[in-house]
């Protein structure tokens, strides 16, 4: 009820600023005008203001709100859990390879060798490298 009074008023005042608007010649802006001030009293004939104002109003929808809000948080926290490593610890404990779910596990660390770093390439340290990885893995 007091919203329908209040979106009256607003029509009657934007069509009377419509009207002040022709009244000094300039008719596209009081048209204009007076096409905006009409929609709050469509609104309220339509029933839209009032279905709004029962939306906006009730506790409960807002308690809906707040549910789905919820459901989406915890949808995203499993998907960032899935991401951080919890679908790596499941196939761990499953009897898994650690490493059998990557292509190429080592390439993401780049392979410098002794003449990049700016060392001389002697035979010692190219095998000092190979060494240190067979020895890294027990062989």
């Amino acid at each position: 009820m007091l919203t329908s009074t209040v979106c009256a008023a607003v029509s009657a005042a934007g069509l009377g600023i419509a009207l002040v608007t022709a009244y000094r010649k300039r008719f596209r802006a009081a048209i204009r005008l007076a096409a905006w001030s009409l929609i709050p009293v469509g609104l309220v004939m339509t029933g839209v203001v009032d279905w709004l104002t029962g939306l906006v109003l009730k506790p409960t929808v807002w308690a809906g709100f707040g549910v789905l809000a919820l459901s989406a948080l915890l949808f995203l926290a499993g998907r960032a859990a899935d991401r951080r490593g919890g679908r790596r610890e499941g196939r761990r404990a499953a009897g898994e390879a650690p490493g059998r779910g990557t292509v190429a596990p080592a390439a993401s660390a780049p392979s410098l060798g002794p003449a990049r770093r700016g060392k001389p390439a002697s035979g010692d340290e190219d095998f000092s490298d190979i060494e240190a990885i067979l020895k890294k893995h027990g062989i």
